[in-house]
């Protein structure tokens, strides 16, 4: 047997997260995270294709999105690098999901409860808590105004490295973290849930144009982190110049001469001449 692909990789995810001829698996993560009253029995995948296109574009995002036997609209992102905005982009994102399920001149009460759940291979938020879930509530007296907005956050990182499986979502906590863990081979022998996720990925791992899909992707996003790295060192870069711009032209006011102000300032003589006769 080849090496397991990665399960944390959005397009692995999706393959069996977002698997129309397994729905059970998301069933069974969907209620060890969300823990509803009623069980989720069944779901309605949505967008479930993946494209060329898709895998190749680093800033394409490869969600598993669904709608449960609850009527609640569900999107579940995997976020492999931290780009500081995540609690933002949720609330943009689940914002979206909300407006959208409204045709023209639809009522608001065709709304329906709207949840994104988060899985995160970085520390993010302060809490100690690997799994953390918010609500709209009262600021003094913690009553919740509506169960209609739920956020999620899985942050796998802060996850025990000799985990006590002690519910499901501990249990898909430690097949995302290592499908090759003793935990998981003994959850496969007594869950189905977990039996087929593993087969799903072993599948996918010995299919050579499913291989050569997931390397087209982790591509892709190493490209997206590479970006997002050389726009956070650019952007500094931008920062430092104009505070180096500022110092000279104070410094060139204050009557320093131009050899002094590259000294002080770390600019060329021709950047110095510039802000000269500007």
């Amino acid at each position: 047997m080849r090496q397991l692909l990665d399960p944390k990789v959005d397009f692995v995810f999706k393959k069996i997260f977002g698997n129309e001829k397994h729905p059970k698996i998301l069933i069974s993560f969907l209620n060890a995270v969300i823990k509803p009253e009623n069980k989720i029995v069944s779901v309605t995948l949505k967008d479930t294709e993946i494209t060329k296109d898709n895998l190749e574009d680093k800033f394409s995002r490869l969600d598993v999105k669904a709608v449960t036997s609850n009527d609640e609209h569900i999107n579940i992102e995997i976020q492999l690098k931290n780009e500081h905005n995540m609690i933002r982009r949720t609330l943009y994102y689940w914002s979206r999901m909300y407006s959208e399920q409204l045709g023209e001149g639809q009522n608001y009460n065709k709304l329906s409860r709207t949840i994104c759940i988060n899985i995160l291979k970085f520390k993010y938020l302060k809490t100690e808590k690997y799994h953390s879930s918010y609500r709209l509530k009262d600021m003094q007296t913690n009553e919740e105004l509506t169960d209609v907005q739920e956020l999620h956050f899985i942050e796998i990182p802060k996850l025990p490295k000799h985990m006590e499986i002690k519910d499901m979502l501990t249990g898909w906590m430690e097949f995302l973290k290592d499908p090759n863990s003793e935990e998981v081979l003994e959850l496969e022998m007594n869950v189905e849930e977990i039996q087929e996720a593993k087969k799903e990925l072993i599948r996918l791992s010995n299919d050579e144009k499913e291989r050569e899909r997931y390397e087209r992707r982790e591509k892709a996003n190493k490209d997206r982190v590479s970006a997002l790295e050389k726009a956070k060192s650019d952007g500094e870069e931008i920062g430092e110049k104009k505070k180096a711009i500022e110092i000279a032209k104070n410094l060139l006011k204050m009557g320093l001469s131009i050899d002094q102000v590259v000294e002080a300032s770390k600019l060329s003589v021709e950047e110095i001449k510039r802000i000269i006769e500007n």
